[in-house]
């Protein structure tokens, strides 16, 4: 029986985890972390003793059978998702599972599947769904009519990465097209509220991104029409620009996905901004937790469910095989 606190279960307790995870769980209110796993039982110890974690396993497995905890939260590399995920499962825990889903479409389909066998709630945590600069640019949309044009950026310096795996393509899957561009275009879905059925994609690799790419430009094309430019990098400083040009003018909100600071939303029509709103996003991580939480206890489903993490990774996908072949790749599914 789950109680009125969700207790969590971090599995892969690491950098994410303590930068904006943690910070989160501060602020929820129906969830709280009662474990986290490590690759050593020293780590694991230490961790929970630096976050008052009652409980540090050395063993996924074990933490996932712990009658402790409710609920995993994997953030484990890309590459250990899937099989994390169906580790959790088979423990009867529903599973909230980082962004992006997984290396591919197909495992993203394999996590479904296994969800869906034993009718637990599979969540990915694509946080950004949870900010108010989404919610209200989503909501604005009527303002500026049709939406012609898109345009999203996500870049942040990567060289020296404490996450070290980020330019191994076993682990990672990609460079910041996966790591990063499937935030943005995740953003882009929502707030469009319509989906990708095209994509063309350039991408730029140097010595510092070895297999992966350190540069990337994701062309969109929507099913209603709109055209998106997404893009993004490991080699330049961090932003998170996001812009929506219609038949009767412009939302536009510098650095939109930022958790950090307020972010300013204009409305622009011929030149001027003609209204402006300012909205906080630091809540973003503790209403995730939150809404999973509601989903494990059964009073709602959770928003983005696995088979949005698979629509994602659909384009994800198809901007790998753009990117390679030099052409436009259409998405059938």
């Amino acid at each position: 029986m789950v109680g009125p606190q969700v207790r969590f279960g971090i599995l892969g307790f690491g950098l994410h985890a303590v930068r904006r995870l943690m910070p989160g769980f501060a602020l929820a209110q129906g969830c709280r972390v009662i474990a986290l796993s490590r690759r050593t039982r020293e780590k694991a110890e230490e961790s929970a003793r630096a976050y008052g974690i009652p409980l540090a396993f050395d063993s996924a497995e074990q933490m996932c059978h712990s009658p402790e905890v409710d609920a995993i939260f994997v953030t484990t590399p890309n590459s250990r998702h899937l099989d994390d995920v169906r580790l959790a499962l088979d423990a009867g825990k529903p599973v909230l599972v980082e962004k992006p889903m997984g290396m591919n479409a197909s495992e993203c389909r394999m996590m479904i599947a296994a969800a869906r066998q034993k009718s637990l709630p599979l969540g990915v945590a694509q946080v950004f769904r949870f900010e108010e600069s989404t919610a209200r640019l989503r909501e604005r949309l009527p303002d500026i009519g049709p939406c012609v044009f898109a345009r999203a950026e996500f870049s942040y310096v990567g060289r020296n990465h404490a996450r070290t795996w980020l330019t191994d393509k076993s682990v990672a899957g990609g460079g910041p097209i996966a790591d990063v561009g499937v935030h943005a275009i995740d953003a882009l879905r929502f707030i469009l509220q319509d989906e990708v059925v095209s994509v063309s994609a350039l991408a730029h690799s140097d010595l510092g991104s070895k297999e992966v790419e350190a540069a990337a430009v994701i062309n969109l094309r929507f099913g209603r029409g709109t055209l998106a430019t997404v893009l993004v990098s490991t080699r330049a400083e961090y932003r998170t620009p996001l812009e929506l040009v219609g038949e009767r003018g412009v939302l536009f909100a510098d650095d939109a996905l930022n958790v950090e600071h307020p972010i300013r939303i204009e409305l622009r029509r011929g030149g001027a901004v003609i209204a402006a709103e300012e909205v906080s996003n630091r809540m973003a991580y503790a209403r995730q937790v939150d809404a999973f939480a509601a989903a494990v206890r059964g009073q709602s489903p959770f928003p983005v469910p696995g088979e949005e993490g698979l629509r994602n990774q659909l384009v994800l996908d198809a901007a790998y095989r753009s990117a390679e072949s030099g052409t436009i790749v259409t998405i059938d599914e």
